[in-house]
């Protein structure tokens, strides 16, 4: 892999982040945006570990589920440019929460759910607000951190989306069915209850002077037209290669987040037993997520990628064909490459 080029992007508040990089509030601004992507990573992985017990309910096949759980990233890649266009015309304060609410309402919905357009109709929902956090979050990120801290930063936000999927994965059939005897929409409703919580203490967050002015100085900014930033950003030989890494990433990522819990109980496993293994490749993503972008220097970030890379394919092959000590070599292979090749990726997009 060719060495990846510092690039030239037109600035769209890098500079504001540069003028307060120091401010002890940034923090708990990013404790705002790990919460949001907890409550992202929950809601994504809360389906994963019901899939049987959504499918014998509602009567879908595994093609039929796969539709379901495929639609969401559909709509998210459709979604992301516009959603884009909005966190930069109304701000990461206001897009955040009204991500929440769409997340919110996708979790209502899916409790509301009693077939398979329902179910279909609420992930589509979900794909809508997804766009809205995860470009929100580097961008509040990109205004308030710099340098090395930018790097941990990501990292560190990035273990709320672990943390949230590690819950679902565990806690969804070992506490909370028997918590709501067995009853898989309420659990939906629960989770949706989390998120609008997440959303409220985000908007409390922003109640600070520190985080008002930073609003302020960016609404004044001069903004180009959006296509004018879109066609500028495409001309970029590192957008164009990331933009294209981004696909099999997304692939990698959300085809084992959807199906792992899955494949783990068609190889012998609980559901109780496929919850917890399945969160073992979160917790090491976590892991990833916090180290590995730090290490990502300038001159390392290619030969890092590639790595990860080789990684992912060896962690699929024995996800696949392996048992015992092999198997958890894969799944622990998976999570890291699973934290660490998306962190990565938005930090070369950041700088």
């Amino acid at each position: 892999m060719a060495p990846l080029p510092p690039t030239s992007a037109p600035a769209t508040g890098a500079t504001t982040g540069a003028s307060t990089p120091s401010h002890p509030y940034r923090w708990a601004m990013m404790f705002g945006v790990w919460l949001l992507y907890y409550t992202f990573g929950l809601t994504m992985a809360s389906l994963a570990p019901l899939v049987g017990v959504i499918e014998a309910d509602l009567g879908i096949n595994h093609i039929g589920m796969g539709t379901i759980l495929g639609a969401w990233p559909v709509v998210y890649i459709a979604a992301s440019a516009p959603c884009g266009m909005l966190l930069d015309r109304f701000g990461p304060r206001r897009m955040l929460f009204c991500a929440t609410l769409v997340i919110a309402f996708s979790g209502v919905l899916r409790g509301l759910s009693e077939g398979y357009f329902g179910l279909l109709l609420a992930i589509v929902v979900f794909g809508i607000g997804g766009p809205l956090v995860s470009a929100g979050a580097p961008k509040v990120i990109s205004l308030w951190f710099t340098g090395r801290d930018r790097g941990l930063a990501i990292g560190i936000y990035f273990t709320g989306n672990a943390l949230g999927g590690i819950t679902a994965l565990s806690l969804t059939n070992s506490v909370m069915m028997p918590a709501f005897g067995g009853d898989w929409h309420m659990v939906m409703m629960c989770y949706a209850g989390f998120v609008l919580i997440g959303g409220i203490v985000w908007l409390l967050i922003n109640l600070h002077p520190a985080a008002k002015s930073m609003e302020r100085t960016l609404a004044a900014e001069t903004k180009e037209p959006f296509m004018q930033v879109l066609m500028e950003l495409i001309r970029l030989p590192v957008v164009r290669l990331i933009l294209t890494m981004g696909i099999f990433i997304l692939f990698f990522n959300h085809g084992f987040n959807n199906w792992l819990p899955t494949i783990l109980q068609e190889g012998g496993m609980s559901l109780t037993e496929a919850g917890y293994w399945a969160s073992i490749p979160t917790g090491f993503g976590m892991i990833s997520a916090l180290v590995l972008p730090r290490l990502a220097t300038r001159d390392r970030r290619d030969k890092i990628l590639f790595g990860l890379f080789l990684c992912a394919a060896c962690a699929t092959f024995l996800i696949y064909a392996a048992t015992g000590p092999l198997l958890l070599l894969g799944l622990v292979m998976q999570g890291m490459c699973r934290g660490a090749m998306t962190s990565i990726s938005i930090l070369i997009l950041m700088d």
